[in-house]
């Protein structure tokens, strides 16, 4: 399975990615870029999202999963750029 992981390197997103690439799924990163020393092997997406969202237009995964998105507005922002 081809998973989005949108923040990532911190509190439960971390676990979340240790456990996907435990499981043997294909994990790519979304963040800042603030701890690239926690996961190298992985692909990353450095950008910020209300910025840089459109970094991910275009590309499909089979999930995504969002660990940071606390505001609707933020949220809506990454949905927007996946659909496109």
């Amino acid at each position: 399975m081809d998973i989005l992981v949108i923040g990532c390197t911190k509190f439960v997103g971390r676990n979340i990615v240790e456990a996907a690439v435990k499981k043997g799924h294909n994990v790519t990163l979304f963040n800042r870029g603030n701890h690239r020393d926690v996961f190298p092997d992985l692909e990353w997406i450095q950008g910020d999202r209300m910025k840089d969202a459109y970094l991910i237009n275009g590309r499909k995964w089979d999930a995504v999963i969002d660990t940071c998105g606390y505001h609707p507005e933020t949220v809506r922002k990454s949905v927007q750029a996946i659909r496109e």
